[in-house]
């Protein structure tokens, strides 16, 4: 495999030399390394302005992120030897955290493998491809999957918007095997269907998992409300979880279609209700009907994607939460997340602190969670680091 040299500005080596692994377009001397020249997903070397080589990887010349560093070792490029080991390396992890095959078994960057992401469910793999680099791969990526973990049945959900803007189209196929959808899966206890091609994302949020055990402890004996609840991965662990009653809204009919199966499989149909509508619109009915709950549950989509996008994003997560406080007992428990990247811990726990005083609340931080250890942090990359949750009591001003 021949790889092109990528010749990089004075002094733009510093953030790979510290771990990270991606190169923007601006760090790139185009007068020795014009852009034009390359190709999507075409492997190259990057080279430090003195001519010290610094690892090898694959360009995208039409995106932001032109380079993605895979290798730091001469002897072992992106090849499907490389992804063999990388994935056992990922796996073996894996293994030991959970002891059940239902977690994130690739994770990107933090698995030394930017552009991939892998979700396991028992014998069936969900793989998404964002970048051309690896989309180039894809067959030895099927090859690789297939020596290690040896999947029934393996589906590519490659129809996220951030392959718009790497120039690939978006689809969704299967790679190999049968596939069955609905897929089901374990977790906590309890046994979910969830729509594996048509559902978000890859059909499932592992990253919440640990989130959601953590929950359990606050809802036995309580009336419970779950805003944003897709197919019921938090609704019906709070019934499971001893709940007396939970209340699961949100806008998509065939996700609650779902969740009320799931509630059924589980045991806990007759103390789970679906209700479709608008998170923002839903807390306003229940807070007119003078509803409250003992606990209320929330995990919007990302209201932050783009730098740009903090200000409206902020004002959304001050007023979806302070429309939670306002159903709350006396003495509740509001579990709040944001997935937003841009939106750090402090901020966001700043923007419910704004939201609780101007409905004369206190809160308590009674503890805090992140990603679910199947999506570890590299340290070097703030990015793969962007989920946040808080378990606060909330009480009358004092």
């Amino acid at each position: 495999m021949d790889f092109t040299p990528v010749r990089l500005k004075k002094d733009q080596d510093r953030r790979l030399r510290f771990g990270h692994c991606w190169v923007y377009s601006n760090e790139i001397n185009t007068a020795v390394t014009p852009l034009s020249d390359l190709q999507p997903g075409q492997p190259v070397d990057v080279i430090s302005h003195q001519g010290k080589w610094l690892g090898s990887g694959y360009v995208n010349p039409h995106s932001l992120i032109c380079v993605r560093l895979v290798s730091r070792d001469h002897k072992h490029p992106l090849t499907e030897s490389l992804l063999v080991h990388r994935l056992k390396i990922a796996l073996a992890l894996r293994q030991r955290l959970f002891s059940s095959p239902f977690y994130r078994l690739v994770f990107g960057e933090s698995d030394g493998l930017p552009g991939l992401v892998i979700d396991r469910f028992g014998d069936y793999l969900v793989i998404q491809v964002t970048t051309a680099g690896m989309e180039h791969m894809k067959e030895g990526i099927l090859a690789a999957v297939a020596k290690v973990v040896k999947p029934v049945g393996v589906l590519f959900r490659n129809d996220s918007q951030v392959r718009t803007s790497e120039g690939l189209e978006r689809y969704v196929e299967e790679g190999a095997g049968e596939w069955p959808d609905p897929l089901e899966l374990h977790e906590q206890g309890g046994v979910y269907l969830f729509p594996s091609r048509a559902g978000q994302k890859t059909g499932w949020y592992y990253d919440q998992a640990e989130n959601r055990g953590r929950m359990t402890d606050y809802v036995e004996g309580k009336r419970v409300l779950d805003v944003c609840s897709y197919v019921g991965a938090w609704g019906v662990l709070a019934a499971l979880g001893g709940a007396s009653e939970v209340v699961c809204v949100d806008a998509s009919k065939d996700a609650l279609s779902m969740l009320e199966q799931n509630a059924v499989r589980n045991g806990v149909g007759d103390r789970v209700t679906a209700v479709q509508n608008d998170a923002f619109e839903a807390l306003r009915e229940l807070r007119a009907a003078r509803e409250t709950f003992d606990v209320v549950m929330l995990d919007p989509p990302a209201f932050i994607k783009r730098r740009k996008d903090i200000r409206q994003g902020e004002l959304a997560y001050r007023r979806l939460n302070q429309l939670a406080l306002q159903v709350l007992s006396k003495d509740g428990i509001l579990i709040t997340s944001s997935c937003s990247h841009h939106m750090s811990g402090e901020r966001l726990l700043h923007v419910v602190q704004q939201a609780a005083r101007h409905v004369d609340r206190s809160l308590q931080l009674l503890e805090q969670g992140a990603q679910s250890r199947d999506h570890p942090i590299h340290p070097a990359i703030p990015e793969t680091a962007y989920l946040k949750t808080f378990y606060l009591r909330v009480l009358p001003s004092f």
